[in-house]
């Protein structure tokens, strides 16, 4: 009788304890701050297409509305998943495995649209940067913004610095962010030596190419730590419910 008391003393709670070191706590926690990134990324594209593009219910302004919610979401199941794991809750636990599943799937459809429909988001921003150009000579917020854009990327007009010549009031001339060397009305009857020649559209689009591989390693990343999060939960979920089996 002694010895199975000791037994039963030994057993883990399965209300609370160190059954299994909580693994998921610390992942957690990690996950809690990838939901934030993800969300200050959204919000941060979401003000550069406010600047940029027109508004509408398109791809691109879609993407930055998924992935604020995908942050949302995922900080709140990072948060009972935390809880869960504290109190050892099998029901907690369970939430927490499901609802990081459908988080996985949610970024593997959002990966597989932005794949799809990259060729219509480049379209799009080219017409909208045309858009913008035409609205350069008359608004100080638009002209602001595409001289910081020709400036970042060297860069002149959409696809090259003689779609300048289409606006209205800027013949003979490009913007001074189109110059090399940045003076005041330095652009105005130009010589072609002296400016940047090549389309923004082009530029940007191969800066966007260069750094996918960064945003695809960080999503890899964000993803090896969910999978690990969805198989330590299980795990966890399997030795609690092990513990009322035995009690």
């Amino acid at each position: 009788m002694a010895f199975s008391q000791r037994a039963l003393n030994s057993l883990p709670s399965p209300h609370g304890g160190a059954r299994m070191g909580q693994p998921p706590l610390p992942l957690s926690s990690f996950l809690e701050a990838c939901a934030v990134g993800l969300i200050a990324v959204g919000v941060a594209t979401q003000l550069v297409l406010n600047q940029t593009m027109t508004r509408g219910a398109t791809p691109s302004f879609l993407l930055p509305v998924v992935i604020i919610a995908v942050g949302a979401f995922l900080f709140l199941v990072a948060f009972v998943g935390c809880c869960g794991a504290c109190k050892e809750n099998y029901c907690l636990m369970i939430t927490f495995a499901i609802f990081l599943s459908l988080i996985m799937l949610v970024e593997v459809a959002a990966a597989i649209a932005g794949y799809v429909f990259r060729d219509k988001v480049r379209s799009e921003f080219n017409k909208d940067f045309r858009q913008q150009m035409k609205n350069y000579p008359k608004a100080n917020e638009t002209a602001s913004i595409l001289d910081k854009m020709q400036k970042d990327f060297k860069c002149c007009g959409a696809a090259n610095y003689t779609d300048w010549e289409k606006i209205p009031t800027m013949a003979s001339r490009v913007p001074d962010s189109c110059c090399v060397n940045i003076t005041n009305n330095c652009g105005v009857h130009f010589v072609v030596k002296d400016i940047h020649t090549e389309g923004c559209v082009e530029k940007i689009a191969a800066w966007l190419r260069k750094n996918v591989l960064v945003v695809a390693a960080a999503a890899l990343g964000i993803a090896f730590v969910e999978i690990l999060g969805i198989v330590l939960a299980c795990c966890l979920v399997k030795s609690i419910r092990s513990g009322y089996e035995v009690m």
